[in-house]
């Protein structure tokens, strides 16, 4: 299992075959607790995220419960927030003694120490749910839910102590299998309802394909993906209308600064024996993939020198047309004033200005 972050909220959508994932809605809570607090380090925090928004937190140094979305704060009421103070009051004297058992497990006498629970559910595009539950110290695994089996996953010895007194407590397991299956996503979705102007709202990518010389005289291709929300996206490059992910860099989806997100696909390529790549994105804003193929400098330039000969002589056409029709009308320059220079300018009577 990969190590728990806290905050690490990654819901990027997978690719596979060329068809991505449109991505969950998601409810996830991140406890922390300090052995040694500090000035911006309180001894125990708790934040809520919805999908990527931070909704709620609570600090040991306030001792309350708090909205952080407008949304939140219109949609609840005083008795809500009032529970929500008591149950983190709860976990902050349940993590102090946790951490003080903690250290007696690894025989630690004193320096600083932290333990961690990361647990939420998620609601899937396909209608299907999931759940999980983790605990962790000093940033390492320590414990995990099986949900399936029922039974709790130990990274160590220590870890298994909890785990047999835990797996001995069959109430204790199903009760958070389900809260899990049942009470989170029922919060969940009314959540989603309340903030459904902000964590519901789709707004497409745009995208941009460009391309520059990289070592050994191959090219790299990069797809840039912007100004799209809710973050799960799925970019891949496509050879020859193929899916290859394998060949394709992911650099990550983050923050744009204005609500919404961005990322960037890349790819090497051999420019002289093959060009047809393209940049296929999938986001839940879209009906359908969104494919923006790569175009190659010198077909660009061709393809700008064909418009701009096809300019050229549509205006040679329509400059001739008008001479034409001008001679056939019998155009005559007009007249000088009598007692008045005659103009140098206008001598002709059959001049034609030419496009």
């Amino acid at each position: 299992m990969a190590m728990l972050r806290l905050l690490a909220l990654v819901l990027l959508g997978a690719i596979q075959e060329g068809h991505c994932n449109p991505g969950p809605h998601s409810l996830r809570y991140f406890y922390t607790g300090v052995s040694e607090p500090g000035p911006g380090l309180p001894q125990f925090i708790t934040v809520g995220y919805v999908d990527d928004q931070l909704f709620m937190d609570y600090s040991s140094e306030r001792r309350s419960s708090e909205p952080r979305v407008e949304w939140m704060a219109r949609s609840t009421d005083a008795q809500y927030w009032e529970r929500e103070t008591q149950s983190s009051q709860g976990w902050q004297a349940a993590f102090r003694a946790n951490l003080d058992t903690a250290r007696q497990r690894y025989n630690q006498s004193g320096g600083f120490h932290t333990v961690q629970m990361m647990y939420g559910c998620e609601l899937r595009g396909d209608g299907s749910k999931g759940g999980f539950y983790q605990d962790a110290y000093d940033g390492r695994d320590f414990l995990s839910l099986d949900k399936d089996k029922e039974t709790w996953v130990a990274a160590d010895d220590a870890a298994r102590i909890t785990k047999q007194k835990w797996d001995a407590d069959r109430s204790y397991t199903q009760g958070r299998k389900a809260y899990l299956e049942e009470t989170c996503i029922e919060w969940l979705g009314k959540y989603l309802e309340y903030g459904k102007e902000t964590l519901q709202r789709r707004e497409p990518p745009r995208v941009q394909v460009s391309d520059q010389p990289s070592r050994d005289g191959l090219t790299t291709l990069s797809c840039r993906v912007h100004g799209f929300y809710p973050r799960n996206v799925a970019v891949v490059w496509l050879k020859k209308g193929v899916a290859v992910p394998q060949e394709t860099i992911q650099w990550g989806v983050v923050p744009s600064g204005d609500g919404t997100y961005q990322t960037r696909a890349t790819i090497e390529i051999d420019p002289s024996s093959e060009t047809n790549y393209t940049c296929c994105v999938e986001h839940p804003s879209l009906a359908q993939d969104l494919r923006v193929p790569w175009v190659p400098k010198s077909n660009v330039m061709l393809i700008v020198g064909v418009v701009i000969g096809v300019l050229v002589l549509v205006a040679a056409v329509a400059g001739a047309v008008v001479c034409l029709k001008k001679k056939k009308d019998g155009y005559k320059a007009a007249p000088a004033h009598e007692g008045s220079a005659s103009s140098g300018s206008n001598q002709g009577s059959d001049t034609c200005i030419k496009a």
